[in-house]
């Protein structure tokens, strides 16, 4: 009869502990997956004063567009590397994904001005800065989808029976998604100099 007993609770225990390893895996696939967001949107804003400063020589007059991309640029900036020491924080995703709202609103308010200046259009270094930043938009794009497919699956692993209870033991938090809430901002700020 103590066979027994000794027998079930070590399977208990080797349970709880697979269970424990898989959160942990999941929580540490997540956290890599938003690792990946954190350079894109890195380059993405080291790109963005690099515009600026091109736009900046045909623009004079539009000096409040471009300071405001630049002050929407910092603020996301800022955002991103306070969601980067604890991707699990809502409110740090929810943050940054409204800062990153605002940056791409910005952004479209400069390339619609632009299309007013036909000099910066056919700049060749706002051409070049134009395309990395396409490039960037649509890889923040996929790299926000594969963190948002981790997220789920970690949230659906931790919320599932038994991991739940092992979740709660542990105190394994939910993640959050990082979500553009506006639908005409679901898409990649689309640059055209051509």
């Amino acid at each position: 009869m103590e066979w027994v007993l000794l027998i079930v609770i070590v399977a208990a225990a080797f349970f709880a502990i697979t269970i424990y390893n898989r959160l942990v895996a999941a929580r540490n696939r997540y956290k890599n997956a938003f690792a990946q967001i954190d350079v894109q949107l890195n380059r993405r804003h080291d790109l963005i004063p690099n515009l600026v400063e091109v736009a900046k020589k045909y623009m004079s007059h539009e000096r409040e567009t471009l300071e405001a991309v630049i002050q929407a640029r910092n603020g996301a900036h800022q955002q991103l590397k306070n969601a980067a020491a604890d991707p699990s924080d809502p409110d740090a995703m929810r943050k940054l994904s409204e800062a990153e709202q605002g940056l791409s609103g910005a952004l479209g308010r400069l390339f619609a001005l632009s299309e007013n200046y036909p000099d910066l259009k056919a700049n060749q270094n706002m051409m070049q800065l134009s395309e990395e930043l396409t490039s960037t938009e649509n890889k923040v794009a996929f790299a926000r989808q594969a963190f948002n497919d981790a997220v789920m699956t970690y949230n659906t692993l931790r919320e599932s029976f038994p991991a739940n209870v092992v979740a709660g033991m542990f105190t394994f938090k939910p993640a959050e998604f990082l979500e553009i809430d506006d639908p005409a901002k679901r898409e990649a700020v689309q640059v055209d100099f051509g």
